[in-house]
C-alpha cells in the first residue's frame, strides 16, 4: 500500500489525537509537514525526531508529495485554511465544527463539493465500536421501532482552566458554546442514528458558573424522524463532568451508549454489550480521551482518498449537524 503524504495544520491541544493516530498509521500515512503560527510554543514530545514544525503553509500546500491535509486549527480559520488546501488540490480533513457560522460552513462545503476532492470532518464518535454496533442493531430492526430517545452531555469546563483562555467561548473564535464546541460530537451521533424532524422547544442559557459570551447549558425537546419524542441536554457546567449518555427506548429493547460503552437490554432477557475504548474528555482535562476513534476516522479518510469514495463523515453530514444546532438555538425561549 502506497503511503499518502500528510500535512497537519495546527499544533494546539486538538492536534494531540491526530499526532498519536498518525504515529500509529505510519505504514499508510507519511506526516511530511506540521504547520503552526509559532514553532517556539510547540512543546517537545510527540513531534520530536519526526517532523520539525514550520510556519510555511504555502510550501506545505505546494509540496507534490502531500496528498491530504488535516486542519486542526480553531473554527474561525477553517474556511481560509481548508479553502486554500482544496484550491491546492489536496484532499482535506477538517476538525469540527466546520466553521463559526452556518453561512461560512455552507460556503466551505460548497467549495469542497465543487473541487471533486475528498473532504471530511472530524466527528469521530461515529467510529467508536459501541456506536457502530448500535447503528447496526437499529438498521437491522432487531430492537423494534424507536419509541423515544434522550441525549445527556453533563460535561465540565472550568473558568480558569478553559474559558479564560483567549477566544474560548466566543462567537468570533469558536462560533458557539457547548453545542458547537463540546456536545457537537454527541449531537452528530444522535442525529445520524435517529434523525431529527423538528425542534419543538429549547432553553439556551449561560449559567452564573461561567463568564463567557456563548451558552453553557442547553435543553431541547425534539421530534425524531419517525415521529417519536426526543430530547437533548448539554452543559459544560456540571462539575466534575461525566461521560455523555444516549438512551434509545425501542419496542423490543433499550439501548444505552455511555461514553463509548454500549449496553442493550432486550425484553426477552438478552443482553449485548460493547466495552468503551477509554475516557471521553468530559472533565477539565479536555484531551483525556482515547485517540482510537480519531485513528479509525483518519484511516477511513485515507481509504476514501485511495478508493475515490466518500469518507464516512462528509462535509454535507457535518453541515446537517450544524443546521440542527442552529435550529435549537433559534427555538430557544428567553431565560
Amino acid at each position: 500500500m502506497k503511503q499518502l503524504g500528510v500535512a497537519l495544520v495546527g499544533l494546539g491541544p486538538g492536534s494531540q489525537p491526530h499526532i498519536a493516530s498518525l504515529r500509529d498509521l505510519r505504514d499508510e500515512l507519511d506526516l511530511r509537514w506540521a504547520i503552526c503560527r509559532d514553532p517556539s510554543r510547540v512543546p517537545a514530545g510527540p513531534l520530536d525526531n519526526w517532523v520539525t514544525p514550520s510556519t510555511d503553509l504555502d510550501r506545505a500546500l505546494s509540496d507534490p508529495r502531500v496528498d491530504m491535509v488535516i486542519v486542526a486549527t480553531p473554527a474561525a480559520t477553517h474556511l481560509d485554511i481548508a479553502g486554500r488546501s482544496l484550491a491546492a488540490g489536496k484532499h482535506t480533513l477538517v476538525e469540527k465544527p466546520l466553521e463559526v457560522s452556518l453561512a461560512r460552513a455552507q460556503e466551505l462545503v460548497q467549495r469542497a463539493e465543487s473541487s471533486g476532492l475528498r473532504f471530511g470532518v472530524v466527528l469521530q464518535h461515529r467510529l467508536r465500536p459501541g456506536a457502530q454496533r448500535l447503528r447496526e442493531l437499529l438498521a437491522s430492526g432487531d430492537l423494534g421501532e424507536i419509541q423515544a430517545a434522550s441525549l445527556t452531555v453533563p460535561w465540565w469546563r472550568s473558568q480558569a482552566g478553559y474559558y479564560d483562555a483567549a477566544g474560548r467561548g466566543t462567537r468570533a473564535r469558536d462560533g458557539g458554546g457547548v453545542l458547537l464546541t463540546q456536545a457537537i460530537h454527541a449531537i452528530d451521533l444522535f442525529r445520524s442514528l435517529l434523525g431529527v424532524k423538528q425542534v419543538v422547544a429549547a432553553q439556551v442559557i449561560t449559567t452564573d458558573i461561567h463568564a463567557m459570551e456563548t451558552e453553557d447549558y442547553v435543553a431541547a425537546l425534539l421530534t425524531l424522524d419517525n415521529g417519536a419524542p426526543g430530547s437533548i441536554t448539554a452543559t459544560t457546567a456540571s462539575y466534575p463532568g461525566r461521560a455523555e449518555s444516549l438512551e434509545i427506548i425501542c419496542l423490543k429493547a433499550t439501548a444505552r451508549l455511555q461514553g463509548g460503552r454500549l449496553d442493550v437490554h432486550f425484553h426477552d432477557g438478552r443482553h449485548i454489550s460493547v466495552e468503551a475504548e477509554g475516557k471521553s474528555g468530559s472533565g477539565d482535562s479536555i484531551m483525556d480521551f482515547s485517540p482510537a476513534a480519531h485513528k479509525a476516522l483518519i484511516s477511513d479518510f485515507a481509504q476514501a482518498v485511495r478508493s475515490e469514495r466518500q469518507p464516512l463523515v462528509t462535509g454535507m453530514e457535518a453541515l446537517k449537524t450544524h443546521q440542527l444546532i442552529e435550529l435549537i438555538i433559534a427555538a430557544a425561549v428567553p431565560k
